[in-house]
Formats: C-alpha cells, sequence, structure tokens
C-alpha cells in the first residue's frame, strides 16, 4: 500500500491523536505506521485477536508453518532496538521469522555509524533503503513518531512500528494485553464489564499508559490505580478516560484493589527514568503480590505482569492458573504476527487457508 501523504512536521505535531491516526492509514485505510494505542478501534482490536488466534491455531501442523512462512517471504524487517529489550525484541523476531520475513537487527547503537557522530534519524533513514519494515524502539519519548513522519516524506517511504517510546507509549505491548484478556476472559463475556487494577510505578509505565487507554474501547470496563502519590498515573491519561466516560479510582489500598479486581496488573518500579537524585527503588515494595494475596484474589481473576519482574511477584505465584504473564509472553508473538500480516494486507489468505482447515 502506499504511504500516507502527512503535512510538514509542525503542523502534523500540533494534531490530536484522533487526527493523526487518521493521517496515518495507508490509502487502503490500514495503519500504515503503527506508533500509539489511540490508533486502534475496538472492530481493528477484535480483528487483530481473531487473526492471532487463527495463525496460531495454522501453525500447530507444518503444513500450517510452511504456509506462512510464504507469506511474506519476499519482504526483509529491520529491528533497531537503541533501548535494552528481551521479550518485545524476541517476539517481533519470532513473528518475523514465522511469516518467513527476513529480520537484520541493531540492538546496539555503540556497533553501527552513530559511534561515529550519525544521527539516529540518519541511520534509520538508511534501514529504509534496505528494508520493507522498520521495527524500532527508543529511549526518547516521540522518535518513532518523528521517524515515521520523516520516511514518509521520503521517496521510498516503509511503515515503521513503535516497540516502545521513551516513557510514553508502547502500542504493541497493549495490543497483547488485550488479546490476554480477551482469551482469558471469552467464557465471561470478554473484556466488557471488567475491574482492572494496575499496580506499582505507574507515572512512568508505558505498557500502563497504553493499556488504559485501548481499555476506554471496551464498555463498562473500571480501572483502579493502585501507586504511590509520586508514581501515580499521569493527569493525561485520567482526562483520556474521564473524556471517554471510563470509571476510574487512584488508591494506595493494595489488599483491596486485589480483591476486587477481575485482572491485576503488576509492573516493575522504573527506575532507569529516575532524575539525578533521585531514588525511587523499593518505593512500592509494600504492593508486592505475595502467596498470601492468592486467597485474597478472586478464583476467576487473573494476574498479568508485562515483565522483567523484580520482587513485585513472589516466584511462588508462578504455579497459579490464575498467572498469566507466562502466557501474555506468548501472546505478544502471535498478536504481533497478526499485526505484520494486517499492515502487509496478507490476512485474506490466513483466513482463506483456516476456513478450509477447519472445512
Amino acid at each position: 500500500m502506499d504511504a500516507p501523504t502527512l503535512p510538514p512536521w509542525e503542523v502534523y505535531r500540533a494534531l490530536s491523536p484522533s487526527e493523526k491516526a487518521a493521517r496515518l492509514r495507508g490509502t487502503d485505510g490500514r495503519p500504515y505506521h503503527v506508533l500509539f494505542a489511540q490508533q486502534f478501534d475496538r472492530p481493528f482490536l477484535d480483528r487483530l485477536c481473531e487473526l492471532a488466534t487463527r495463525t496460531r491455531r495454522i501453525a500447530k501442523t507444518k503444513g500450517g508453518r510452511l504456509f506462512l512462512q510464504s507469506l511474506l517471504a519476499d519482504r526483509r524487517a529491520m529491528l533497531y532496538f537503541a533501548q535494552p529489550s528481551t521479550r518485545t525484541f524476541l517476539s517481533f523476531y519470532a513473528a518475523c521469522q514465522i511469516l518467513g520475513l527476513h529480520p537484520a537487527e541493531v540492538r546496539d547503537t555503540q556497533t553501527s555509524s552513530e559511534l561515529k557522530g550519525e544521527s539516529p534519524e540518519d541511520s534509520v533513514r538508511t534501514f529504509s533503503s534496505y528494508f520493507d519494515l522498520i521495527i524500532m524502539r527508543h529511549p526518547e519519548g516521540g522518535f518513532a513518531e518523528r521517524i515515521a513522519w520523516l520516511l514518509s516524506t521520503t521517496e521510498r517511504a516503509v511503515p515503521v512500528i513503535n516497540a516502545g517510546s521513551g516513557k510514553d507509549e508502547h502500542p504493541t505491548q497493549a495490543l497483547l494485553d488485550v488479546y490476554t484478556l480477551q482469551r482469558s476472559f471469552e467464557t465471561r463475556g470478554g473484556i466488557e464489564g471488567k475491574t482492572v487494577a494496575f499496580v506499582g510505578d505507574l507515572r512512568r509505565g508505558r505498557t500502563v499508559r497504553s493499556l488504559a487507554q485501548v481499555l476506554s474501547l471496551y464498555p463498562g470496563v473500571r480501572i483502579l490505580f493502585v501507586a504511590p502519590p509520586r508514581l501515580q498515573i499521569g493527569q493525561d491519561i485520567l482526562e483520556c478516560l474521564t473524556a471517554a466516560g471510563v470509571p476510574y479510582e487512584l488508591t494506595e489500598d493494595f489488599d483491596a484493589a486485589v480483591a476486587t479486581a477481575d485482572a491485576v496488573y503488576m509492573t516493575r518500579i522504573q527506575d532507569e527514568w529516575d532524575a539525578p537524585g533521585e531514588r525511587t527503588a523499593g518505593e512500592a515494595d509494600r504492593f508486592a503480590f505475595g502467596v498470601r494475596h492468592l486467597s485474597i484474589l478472586r478464583p476467576d481473576a487473573i494476574l498479568m505482569h508485562p515483565l522483567p519482574r523484580r520482587q513485585e511477584i513472589a516466584v511462588e505465584v508462578d504455579r497459579d492458573p490464575r498467572a498469566m504473564y507466562w502466557r501474555q509472553v506468548r501472546n505478544g508473538m502471535w498478536i504481533r504476527v497478526a499485526l505484520i500480516l494486517t499492515m502487509f494486507a496478507r490476512e485474506a489468505e490466513v483466513h482463506q487457508y483456516y476456513d478450509d482447515l477447519v472445512r
């Protein structure tokens, strides 16, 4: 598909998220770049989750795996990760392999020409000369969006997927979290009407920021933000939820939140973002989920974590069937498979293969 035509940067950056989302679609209406959670609407999420489930079922047979590997065998992807990552990087890398999409990587900018003084913008534009998709993580907030705008205004535009941008956005983590919630509650009426408790470092948790915005698309959802005041969720997210009519509560009562929630979403202290002289390590220790909380957690509730974890969930909890964080890891690979398929307009072939398979 053709890249979207974007206005000058100063005009584009002043647009609202919904206006940007409309501009970031390709000529066929699909998302050309995936940069922030506000790009997703409910029909898109439903289609993506169904596609993820179908591809993972197709992949259960050798013939199905070979079919999937043929879909994007003519394409190449660059994984540009200028910030440490395990799950996001490997799940994208594995997703590319599942689809036959040839991946390359830059994970340490000290091994690239950036060490010689090349700007990150020039580095990424170089990648666009060789690859058909750029998947990137960068510590600078808004960098992926700036790169997407830059590439859309060049003679060889390629799509960009934001795999984590500063403290602001992690849109594909929100996708895998929604997919995990949907699969967990598929016999209980779905995500609608559920109470989700976010716990820990919410001020700097880009996974929380992205997922909270996406949850506003599900009627009846209620959100609890459980954190010490210094690490509580930002006002911009609260304003977004208020505008969408989503009820929320800010609290420090961890046990009460665990007892009330359908899903408890734990996070670690992100002290890599501490300002000079600031020390946040240990600030949310009293919100750690221990063995005793298993008796407080509702029998039909689930426990989530974007990982990596420190001590905020006891290892002994892993054996409980309500612990979903290891399933989240695998779900991340499949939802990213579905996203890449959608961006390259290959989902119709998957649906046809699946329908023939179950016929």
